[in-house]
């Protein structure tokens, strides 16, 4: 990875105007979100684009919405996916998730969103918003996720394991329900320290597993790459 440029298997990520720069956490979703059946997508909060850009290399059909608040952001987003091969099932709008409506639903809502709920905030106004759930909270998120999801609709995110509860708790106020739950380790004997979430309508027997990045050996391990191979060159 450079500093201006990130280089997968079958797109580049250039990420030199956003506040968050290319990261394990949304390479995870992108690869672990379900996309079966999945014909309309919306990517909230997209930053550098790159969820919507996994996404629609999984999938050979589906059309996908990639909104982002961040001007520069947006900016880079719609760079990114016009040089992609999927440039054509990927609209890039920059708006606020709040004013954010639309006639048709969704199949599959997705966010990597803002995780520091109580820290104290940095100066850099677009890094602080990148990285702050003041402007994408879990209940804004949850809330308007539900006024635009089909009934069969789901809603997948990755968040930091101290925030699970709290998320959970959110999801249940507006009739979401935990389906698929992923905790991402570093590696056998350490903490959790992100969680891969599913939420629907259905309220069913939620699916548990558990993903090691690496071995104690301290090499990739083979379930991490199983889920990532299609997208770094160096699997």
């Amino acid at each position: 990875m450079s500093n201006s440029s990130f280089t997968f298997k079958q797109f580049t990520v250039y990420h030199d105007k956003c506040a968050m720069k290319v990261g394990t956490d949304g390479v995870l979703l992108g690869a672990w979100a379900p996309i079966e059946g999945a014909a309309s997508i919306l990517d909230v909060g997209t930053g550098t684009g790159l969820i919507a850009l996994q996404l629609a290399q999984r999938s050979d059909k589906a059309q996908i919405t990639a909104i982002e608040i961040d001007a520069a952001a947006a900016e880079q987003a719609f760079e990114n996916v016009s040089r992609s091969p999927w440039f054509d099932r990927i609209e890039v709008l920059c708006q606020d998730f709040r004013g954010y409506h639309s006639e048709k639903g969704f199949d599959l809502i997705v966010s990597n969103p803002p995780y520091f709920m109580d820290a104290l905030k940095c100066p850099d106004e677009q890094r602080c918003m990148a990285r702050h759930t003041g402007h994408l909270n879990y209940d804004l998120l949850f809330r308007h996720s539900a006024s635009l999801l089909r009934e069969s609709g789901v809603v997948s995110i990755i968040i930091p394991a101290e925030a699970e509860k709290t998320v959970i708790d959110t999801a249940w106020q507006h009739k979401l329900f935990l389906s698929h739950r992923m905790q991402v380790f570093t590696k056998p004997g350490k903490p959790c320290r992100r969680v891969l979430m599913t939420f629907g309508f259905e309220m069913k027997m939620c699916r548990e597993e558990r993903l090691y990045i690496e071995t104690e050996n301290n090499e990739y391990s083979a379930e991490y790459v199983a889920l990532t191979k299609e997208f770094y060159l160096k699997m």
